[in-house]
């Protein structure tokens, strides 16, 4: 192979068909993933554009940008032309994208559906390796008053103490209803007996305050459960 060859190669291209000039010219829809991941690591190593090294990335996660966002900055390092420096910023623009789905303010959401109660907690856990628990108190209208993580664990498993779930709805003054969620990294949605548990002993001391639970939803990669609909609150 020529020296500069693989180098040149994305320069000899038409200037509309170089990523740079061409989000430019047409816009940022116009690029591939993989250019636009070639415009974050900017060049490729001894063998391969950026945006060849950027194909490669894409490749090994069968083109699936939900499974890259799970790429740790040490995976991504694996990858010859890769530094932490390129890494960070591929990690960085990833959350970036995550937290942009998250950017509604609170006060602008509402909770009706295990839909909706999925689209406010999926951004903040769909990429994590390890079990969260969240909940979002909502006022008479349905609409999200806070969320707030109420739990941590490890692969398995997580818990959250109901004295200070209550303490915050009580402490709300609109507070009329509670959302719960989690998440199962394993990759099963499924309930277990401890989620059961907390959610009938969150459902029996929110309703002691007039406070219902409206739903508990269990978030896996792009697939959740809800109690609600399942008819199980």
């Amino acid at each position: 192979m020529d020296d500069d060859g693989a180098r040149l190669r994305i320069k000899q291209l038409a200037a509309e068909d170089r990523p740079r000039e061409k989000l430019l010219l047409k816009g940022p829809a116009a690029l591939s993933e993989a250019e636009l991941i070639a415009l974050l690591i900017s060049s490729g190593n001894d063998e391969e554009t950026a945006v060849q090294l950027a194909q490669r990335i894409l490749s090994s996660v069968a083109n699936d940008l939900f499974t890259l966002g799970k790429l740790t900055v040490k995976d991504l390092m694996k990858f010859k032309g890769i530094g932490p420096a390129k890494a960070v910023t591929i990690a960085a623009a990833l959350d970036l994208g995550r937290r942009r789905k998250d950017a509604v303010a609170p006060n602008q959401v509402t909770i009706q559906s295990s839909k909706d109660a999925f689209q406010l907690f999926y951004p903040l856990l769909c990429d994590l390796p390890h079990e969260e628990i969240w909940m979002a108190l909502t006022n008479s209208r349905c609409k999200v008053l806070e969320k707030t993580q109420i739990g941590r664990g490890g692969l398995t498993a997580t818990s959250a103490d109901l004295r200070i779930v209550m303490r915050m709805a009580v402490n709300s003054p609109s507070c009329t209803g509670i959302v719960l969620c989690h998440n199962h990294p394993s990759g099963s949605a499924s309930p277990s007996e401890q989620d059961d548990h907390l959610t009938f002993k969150l459902k029996q001391a929110a309703a002691f305050f007039d406070i219902k639970l409206q739903d508990h939803i269990i978030i896996s990669n792009t697939t959740y459960y809800s109690y609600a609909d399942e008819g199980r609150l």
